[in-house]
């Protein structure tokens, strides 16, 4: 699981979780302006190509589509290029591997306030007891609580510690 914390400019902090990164996907396009491929993206130019019933044998196609088809042949039809409009230009399909992780942190970072972000149980455990800038100033132990909570509610943390 992926724990999420959000402490927001204004209003309550509170705590969240996703299954998998899939999950963590949908949920942070739910609430963003931005579609879900615009987030994070991964295909390959043949697959991009399918999108326009295009091929990269298609006659014409350096002419139609110049961008996808020198991407074709400078990385390969095959090669998977990632597209995360908060971390590069938007519309932009990279060979550079993008984590979609890191494209959905972004996502949210845009919308402001301060966020922390647990890959697993183990650390999001560690965390509810561990020094933090957030966690540790004035009315900063909402946070942990709403951390702490989270835990409890997906049964990772037994509510009487």
């Amino acid at each position: 699981m992926i724990y999420v914390v959000e402490a927001p400019p204004q209003g309550e902090a509170r705590a969240w979780f996703a299954f998998d990164e899939d999950d963590l996907l949908r949920k942070v396009a739910a609430g963003d302006p931005r579609a879900e491929h615009e987030i994070w993206d991964r295909a390959s130019v043949r697959e991009l190509l399918e999108m326009f019933d295009e091929r990269p044998d298609s006659a014409g196609l350096d002419e139609r589509f110049p961008g996808l088809h020198r991407l074709g042949l400078d990385c390969g039809w095959e090669t998977p290029l990632f597209r995360a409009d908060y971390l590069q230009e938007p519309g932009l399909y990279a060979p550079q591997p993008t984590r979609l992780i890191d494209a959905c942190r972004a996502a949210l970072r845009f919308r402001g306030g301060e966020w922390r972000f647990y890959e697993g149980e183990q650390h999001a455990l560690i965390a509810v007891d561990k020094p933090d800038e957030l966690y540790d100033r004035p009315g900063g132990w909402r946070a942990r609580w709403a951390l702490r909570q989270q835990l409890i509610a997906v049964e990772a943390l037994a509510d009487d510690l």
